[in-house]
């Protein structure tokens, strides 16, 4: 759940990228439509998103990995190239 100005920044880390999107979801309406929103309003953080990668082909979810709690596992790049 990011603005599009960090998301346009990161992009700008990957210019040779043209296969990856890079999508703000601000209002988090993306987030909660997947099901993928966590409450972090006691820490001082608002509705966030879980920690998850997404495989898309032709606009059907392919892989899904969604990580619990703060894990950070099934998400990681190496997890979703083993997907391939």
């Amino acid at each position: 759940v990011n603005d599009p100005f960090v998301m346009n920044s990161w992009a700008k880390t990957f210019l040779e990228n043209k296969h990856v999107k890079f999508l703000a979801d601000g209002a988090a309406k993306y987030t909660n439509a997947l099901g993928l929103q966590v409450d972090l309003t006691d820490k001082g953080h608002g509705i966030r998103s879980k920690r998850f990668a997404l495989m898309v082909e032709d606009l059907k979810v392919k892989v899904a990995h969604v990580e619990s709690g703060g894990e950070f596992t099934i998400s990681s790049a190496e997890e979703i190239i083993q997907a391939l």
